[in-house]
């Protein structure tokens, strides 16, 4: 078979018989073909028309509404319904039948089918489409395909298609299969840039709405879709076109809506023209039958997971190259289009190649669960999952009671894994049973009362009855969804929780205590803090499950939460909460704190004093005082110091002394020498010389005194400290001491001039000098004639190096 045995040709048929020869020889290939080039409906049901393929085709989309519409086109292509040969299956719908064939499905669903069903009975072949939007089902899935055919089904057929991924990776991800690429695009399509950036106090908004007026003005005929992150913009954009020309019709398109609305903007408009203002949502597997125009808003929205935090947030961002590539296609799938972007020509190099898959930025609890189900994490995956992040997902696991001790999944935790939900909403739903099955859809959902005071019982009371600023599309899915989970648990493990104790079940790690003072602020179980502003009805509340938050690992802002009573948190988690003896370091109040306290987490429920707390345990937070401090160095230590590390280029094993050295060490060498020491006042007036010199051992001492002593004696027998931190090692001696000395001092083994601080009798400098012969010989005939004016009691004489030290002064009216 060499050509299409369709009758409308389009780009991809030219590689087609590339891939069927592929697909004979190989049984895995990936295929890259531009946007608009028909792969996605064209593919399967070349490969079934060819007889390539023994059982059922099953292909993977990224959305609901793309596997849809797929479907639709090659059954309306086969002149059938959907159902038949060609079907789809989505969550909470299915369209197929015996006889289906070709099953077009969303990505969760084959993880599903692979765990329940690990040789794929009854199907042949498994088609990734769009595999380079990256999802992490997509990811999994191709892995556990992969392996599965390894080890199970070596006749199993894998196909990775997409427009804009680099395949040559995933080629040889795939044992090196056949790379088959198309070049075709079905109509061509032109780009304009900006001249200039957009004016920077234009709101980005008004930006798009002028470039889409501008589309409108320089083309005649055809629809636009223009590309946004969000639905916020979407309806910002909307409201900033305004009235349009004559027939100019706008159609919003993104995940939120109901199916009917989705389905309408797709359709063509009977007159005029269509303005389609869509997310990404409209980037792959769609075709808008009238778009001619594009218009790129040049951002996009990802969802990035905090693992320490454990929390997601939503980030604009630009666009990517790939993306862009993606957008731009869709002006060329039904006749020459035009793209516009609003950015300039040479701010294109600037642009990321591709975004980052969705394993590098997800919350990775679901793929943790599914691992853990399949019996093995070692997985051929295209871009291994963040190790730290992983073991972030599998402590939350544990915590949920889905792992046990070693790590392994438990009788829990695959109940949780046979549900459509995220582990923490399918182990809440699993223990509270089906009067959880509302809560957990609401909790799953775009939240239906956007804007509004961020209290969970007043969205639960909208699903019951709506208010009117209710998003009624999403209300309906929540109710939908409520149903469907009724069904999937029947009977839970304790059926008397309050929906706040359903709420805690799901979030353990936010449940958050009020801290002092008068701003809304909560310290989480989890370790993290949540605020939230003042005034709103849960403001007051002492304590809250955050079932929302912004995402900021600092102090997050509550997005969403229930207030929980003390009673209702000791009721569910009584075998967490227990009394621990906590000594530890008051940064704020600048001293140790000994308290004996009742905790969940990291709440502290109640806190009483520890009078008779052990000195060890004193002394180990007091270091932690010391770490926030720093050391206190006195003038003996710090001399003490210098003289070791000056000795440690001798050989004698003398240990490290410097700053970081010391800190790192200091369980080792200063807790044995912290005494009671509680305060910052009296951490800073402790010495720590002796424990200094405990650090080195007998022999070690005698080889300093020989290599760096501490002291020099002066001809008077008096012991002067050696300071060995500058350049030399100095001392400072009243000059009248030094009388008799004809030859410099030196110090150690090595034979090292003093640096000599020569001071008057107030014991200030008058000279400093590494050779006092010199000095005497030279210098001191200025300085004894300053100083006798001075200090008229105390001996000048001429030579110097003839009288006699002394530190006594005349008697007075001598």
């Amino acid at each position: 078979m060499t050509d299409s045995p369709f009758p409308a040709r389009l780009p991809i048929d030219d590689a087609l018989p590339a891939l069927r020869a592929a697909i004979a020889a190989r049984g895995m290939a990936v295929l890259q073909a531009p946007p608009g080039a028909g792969k996605t409906t064209r593919v399967p049901l070349d490969l079934l028309a060819a007889g390539l393929v023994a059982g059922r085709i099953v292909m993977l989309e990224p959305r609901r509404l793309a596997a849809r519409a797929a479907a639709e086109r090659m059954a309306e292509t086969l002149g059938q319904p959907v159902g038949e040969t060609v079907g789809y299956r989505i969550r909470g719908e299915a369209k197929v039948s015996r006889a289906t064939r070709i099953e077009v499905v969303t990505e969760g669903i084959l993880t599903r089918m692979i765990q329940s069903d690990p040789s794929l009975e009854g199907v042949g072949a498994v088609i990734f489409d769009e595999f380079h939007e990256r999802s992490l089902n997509a990811d999994l899935g191709l892995a556990l395909c992969l392996e599965i055919r390894g080890a199970l089904r070596e006749d199993l057929i894998l196909l990775a298609m997409s427009a804009t991924l680099a395949a040559a990776p995933v080629a040889r991800l795939m044992g090196d299969a056949p790379l088959v690429t198309s070049e075709g695009r079905a109509f061509p399509v032109e780009t304009r840039w900006l001249p200039r950036p957009p004016d920077a106090s234009l709101r980005y908004e008004a930006a798009v709405a002028n470039l889409i007026r501008q589309a409108l003005e320089e083309t005649t005929e055809g629809g636009i879709l223009c590309f946004l992150p969000g639905e916020g913009e979407i309806r910002r954009v909307e409201a900033a076109l305004g009235s349009l020309p004559a027939g100019g019709v706008v159609r919003p398109l993104f995940g939120a809506m109901d199916f009917a609305a989705q389905r309408a903007a797709l359709a063509p408009v009977a007159a005029g023209r269509k303005i389609v203002l869509a997310t990404s949502i409209a980037e792959t597997s769609l075709t808008i039958p009238d778009v001619r125009v594009v218009v790129d808003g040049g951002r996009a929205r990802r969802a990035r997971f905090d693992a320490p935090s454990g929390m997601s947030r939503l980030v604009t961002e630009r666009v990517t190259k790939a993306e862009a590539e993606q957008r731009r296609g869709r002006a060329g799938r039904v006749a020459a289009g035009l793209c516009y972007r609003l950015w300039t020509k040479g701010e294109e190099g600037g642009l990321a190649p591709f975004p980052p898959a969705e394993i590098e930025a997800a919350d990775l609890t679901p793929l943790a669960l599914e691992l853990a189900l399949w019996g093995s994490a070692d997985l051929p995956f295209l871009t291994p999952p963040h190790a730290g992040v992983l073991a972030e997902a599998r402590a939350l696991l544990a915590d949920l009671g889905a792992l046990d001790a070693g790590g392994r999944i438990t009788d829990h935790g695959r109940r949780l894994a046979a549900l459509p939900l995220h582990p923490r909403l399918g182990h809440m739903l699993a223990v509270a049973g089906p009067g959880a099955a509302a809560l957990a859809a609401l909790l799953a959902e775009r939240d239906p009362l956007r804007g509004e005071p961020a209290d969970l019982i007043q969205r639960q009371k909208a699903v019951d009855r709506p208010p009117p600023q209710a998003h009624r599309p999403t209300i309906e899915r929540i109710r939908d969804e409520a149903r469907r989970l009724a069904r999937a648990v029947t009977k839970g493990e304790r059926d008397d929780l309050s929906p706040a104790q359903m709420a805690a079940l799901a979030y353990p790690d936010r449940i958050g205590l009020r801290r002092k003072g008068d701003a809304p602020r909560w310290v989480l179980s989890g370790g993290k803090g949540a605020a939230m502003a003042a005034g709103l009805p849960l403001s007051g509340a002492r304590l809250i499950v955050a079932t929302d938050l912004d995402g900021d690992p600092r102090e997050a802002q509550v997005r969403q939460a229930v207030a929980i009573t003390e009673a209702e948190v000791r009721a569910l988690f009584a075998d967490r909460i227990r009394w621990q003896d906590v000594c530890e370091w008051s940064r704020r109040e600048g001293r140790v704190l000994a308290r004996r306290q009742e905790r969940l987490g990291a709440l502290v429920l109640d806190d009483r004093t520890w009078p008779d707390a052990p000195e060890e345990a004193v002394a180990r937070a007091a270091l932690d005082g010391i770490r926030q401090i720093g050391l206190p160095w006195s003038a003996s230590a710090r001399r003490f110091r210098a003289r070791v590390m000056l000795a440690r280029g001798t050989g004698d094993g003398f240990p490290d002394m410097g700053d970081g050295a010391l800190m790192e060490g200091l369980e080792d060498w200063l807790l044995p020498h912290m005494g009671r020491a509680r305060t910052e006042a009296e951490l800073r007036a402790l010495d720590v010389t002796e424990a200094l010199r405990a650090m080195l051992s007998w022999d070690q001492m005698q080889a300093l005194d020989r290599v760096a002593p501490a002291h020099f004696e002066t001809p008077l027998g008096r012991r002067v400290p050696i300071d060995y931190e500058g350049e030399a090692p100095s001392i400072e001696v009243r000059l009248q001491e030094m009388f008799g000395v004809t030859v410099h001092p030196v110090v150690g083994a090595e034979r090292r001039p003093l640096r000599i601080a020569l001071l008057s009798p107030g014991q200030r400098p008058v000279q400093v000098t590494m050779d006092l012969p010199r000095f005497w010989a030279t210098s001191y005939t200025d300085v004894r004639k300053d100083m006798r004016g001075q200090y008229p009691r105390h001996p000048w004489p001429e030579d110097p190096t003839q009288a006699e030290p002394t530190l006594r002064a005349k008697p007075r009216g001598t």
